[in-house]
């Protein structure tokens, strides 16, 4: 019988890369091909006649008529997500419009904006300058709020708007286009923010479930960036997840991120085997604590390194359970990783400049061959 292949696949709609996410694009399509006993193929070519089945690892999430020319109808077929409009890809669709005249693009959901409106915090997405400056007034009189363009991750080209002139300056900066086709979103700005990392990942029958916080650094450009992940990852999916044990801000923070992947359903044609969700915790301008579903994340980003080398570790121990896996990113010159780290990219990247990435991995669990027929863990960790 053929093997299947494994394939990196640049999108109809996806941004440049960086040399270093493209590193790490390769990196990670070559682990899944290891975890999956698929053969690695490198970049997918349209003309070449894959003999056996294809997995496709795209650099960002696809659209529903793209995946269907590449013949993916199932998410057994790729490493990420596929949705049926360009903004459903986005955090654009986190929160609800300003009202029932609002701008809108086509396949809008307003009742997938409504079941997660009690996990996210409070804002507006908006697809005009109109309806941003309507969002923005009300929003204002509570204190300040966080412009965030749809497209960006990392913690990237995120504005905090305190008054109606910052505003003004703000939306100076965004084209009718820009708006009109992926949105922009208003949101309550948050102080001593916590981040938590939640998701589950199917690769096959293979499955791998986590929670972990982020940590941010300042990149070459003294910018307050995306940093890394800490994980404790499970062997199984949500259910398997949900019997850690958990802090209670943990265990909201799962149960957030769960209810807004339920919601999922709500985009006819959504299918996704990489599911991660960023989850916020923080202090209002009121001084009351806050939390909220940031954003969605439904292809290869930030804490997949530490995603597959968790599931590389599940795959080479059948009777290990949960590992801690720990992806970072270090800017800067003269950085070394520890001994114990698998280096995802070393070097001077020519846009972000010198950088390090790294994983670690350290088993916490295992589960005897002579229980290995139980149904529950018999060693969990928090």
């Amino acid at each position: 019988m053929t093997r299947g292949v494994v394939v990196v696949y640049f999108s109809w709609f996806g941004k440049p890369l960086q040399r270093h996410h493209k590193v790490v694009l390769d990196a990670g399509s070559k682990a899944i091909a290891n975890i999956t006993g698929y053969d690695f193929a490198g970049c997918y070519d349209r003309v070449h006649d894959y003999a056996g089945p294809v997995l496709f690892v795209p650099d960002d999430t696809l659209l529903t008529a793209e995946a269907s020319c590449l013949g993916i109808h199932s998410p057994q077929h790729l490493y990420g997500g596929v949705v049926p409009h360009l903004f459903v890809k986005t955090k654009a669709i986190t929160h609800g419009l300003v009202d029932c005249h609002a701008e809108r693009p086509r396949g809008w959901s307003t009742a997938f904006a409504e079941r997660v409106r009690g996990i996210v915090l409070p804002g507006y997405t908006v697809f005009n300058h109109r309806d941003a400056r309507l969002a923005a007034a009300r929003m204002l009189r509570h204190g300040p709020l966080r412009l965030k363009k749809p497209l960006s991750a990392s913690g990237k080209d995120q504005t905090l708007v305190a008054n109606v002139t910052e505003l003004d300056a703000a939306l100076e900066k965004i084209t009718a286009a820009e708006m009109a086709t992926y949105g922009l979103v208003l949101e309550e700005n948050l102080r001593h923010v916590k981040t938590f990392s939640v998701g589950e990942v199917a690769l096959g029958s293979f499955r791998v479930s986590y929670h972990g916080t982020q940590r941010t650094v300042r990149d070459n450009e003294g910018q307050s960036v995306y940093g890394g992940s800490d994980l404790v990852c499970v062997r199984g999916g949500w259910k398997v997840l949900d019997a850690l044990p958990m802090a209670p801000d943990v265990r909201a923070a799962v149960a957030a991120a769960k209810r807004y992947d339920e919601a999922t359903e709500e985009f006819p044609g959504f299918m996704a085997s990489r599911r991660n969700y960023d989850v916020g915790q923080g202090i209002g301008a009121d001084g009351r604590a806050r939390a909220g579903v940031f954003e969605p994340s439904w292809r290869i980003g930030g804490a997949s390194s530490a995603e597959l080398a968790a599931a590389a570790a599940f795959a080479r121990d059948p009777y290990l359970q949960i590992v801690r896996a720990s992806h970072v990113e270090e800017y800067g010159r003269d950085r070394q990783p520890p001994a114990d780290a698998v280096v995802d990219f070393q070097g001077d990247d020519p846009e972000a400049g010198p950088l390090l990435r790294y994983t670690v991995v350290k088993p916490q669990s295992r589960r005897s061959p002579q229980l290995a027929h139980m149904p529950r863990m018999m060693e969990l960790i928090q």
